[in-house]
């Protein structure tokens, strides 16, 4: 997968600026999909230099012109074609597990220090995931209702980095366990 698909797929949506395209993403799929403003705004370039999307410009009084993207007719069928494809598996490249692999040789405290260091990036997400759903099963309340099938595929991917985050603090806290214990 590449970032124009979720690009592409963000604007399937709606018609976004890459500023509204960059908040979307950092409060949706940044847990697994993560991307910087700049990439958004070269990858943006490229979708409208391919006739992907269409770009206009919205004047702002005392301010900048707005740009505002939205996807076209190609965009879509470039979606879907993605959409439609297998799923290509791509490995994953772990830092903190290459650094985990290879630390006991500075000592049981500086692992110790790292595997903290990874707690608190686990808790932290797991707040911010948790923070997420707890607005959206708030939206959804208000809505009332069915959840279209969309959206619930969207809130199945928070689950997963909620799932995902909380066991990897589960499996932090237990190595730390197994370190005092030695």
């Amino acid at each position: 997968m590449s970032l124009k698909h979720a690009v592409l797929g963000f604007l399937s949506v709606a018609p976004m600026t890459g500023y509204d395209l960059r908040k979307h993403m950092e409060e949706s799929v940044a847990h697994f999909w993560p991307a910087d403003q700049a990439q958004i705004y070269r990858t943006l370039t490229v979708l409208a230099a391919d006739g992907l999307v269409d770009v206009r410009t919205i004047p702002q009084e005392g301010r900048p012109d707005r740009r505002e993207h939205s996807i076209t007719p190609s965009g879509e069928a470039e979606l879907d074609r993605w959409l439609a494809s297998p799923v290509e598996y791509v490995p994953s490249r772990e830092s903190f597990l290459v650094r985990l692999f290879f630390v006991g040789r500075l000592g049981v405290e500086q692992a110790r220090a790292v595997l903290h260091e990874r707690a608190a990036e686990a808790r932290e997400l797991v707040a911010v995931l948790e923070q997420t759903r707890h607005l959206n099963d708030q939206a959804l309340a208000q809505a009332g209702g069915d959840v279209p099938l969309p959206v619930r595929l969207r809130l199945a991917t928070l689950s997963n980095g909620l799932v995902h985050a909380r066991a990897e603090l589960t499996w932090v806290e237990d190595l730390l366990t197994e370190l005092d214990d030695a």
